[in-house]
């Protein structure tokens, strides 16, 4: 994975830590759903109440440790596929000078009333290739 189009910085909190002092590996998904948060605020000008999106898929790969004393963690994702109902997505995430992990997610755009799969809104899957092209 080294084509990603989208960049934000994370800070490393104490309450990641696990009892060895580094960030527990759960964390690592709340890492990346904090990064797809930011992603659809900056580029589909999207807040958190309007996103009716569900994870079905979640990959990390683990690398390296992060600690508190990273201080940040850098997260970059790039959009790798866009589906009718359906975004994949991979990351990375660096801190230190290292890649601690690689991951990729797949969202899938819901009716939150039906519980059923709908179709991306054509404004989202514009700008999100408009986004990838940029870069």
């Amino acid at each position: 994975m080294d084509d990603f189009e989208y960049e934000t910085e994370l800070q490393v909190r104490f309450a990641d830590l696990d009892a060895m002092g580094h960030v527990n590996n759960a964390t690592y998904a709340t890492y990346l759903e904090q990064a797809r948060v930011d992603y659809y605020a900056d580029v589909l000008g999207v807040g958190l109440d309007d996103i009716d999106t569900v994870l079905v898929n979640l990959e990390i790969d683990y690398r390296h440790e992060i600690t508190l004393d990273h201080g940040t963690v850098t997260v970059v994702m790039g959009v790798r596929e866009i589906g009718e109902s359906s975004v994949v997505v991979g990351y990375e995430l660096r801190a230190g000078g290292h890649v601690a992990a690689t991951a990729e997610t797949t969202q899938v755009y819901v009716d939150p009333e039906a519980g059923t799969s709908r179709p991306l809104p054509e404004a989202w899957v514009g700008k999100m290739e408009a986004y990838r092209s940029r870069s």
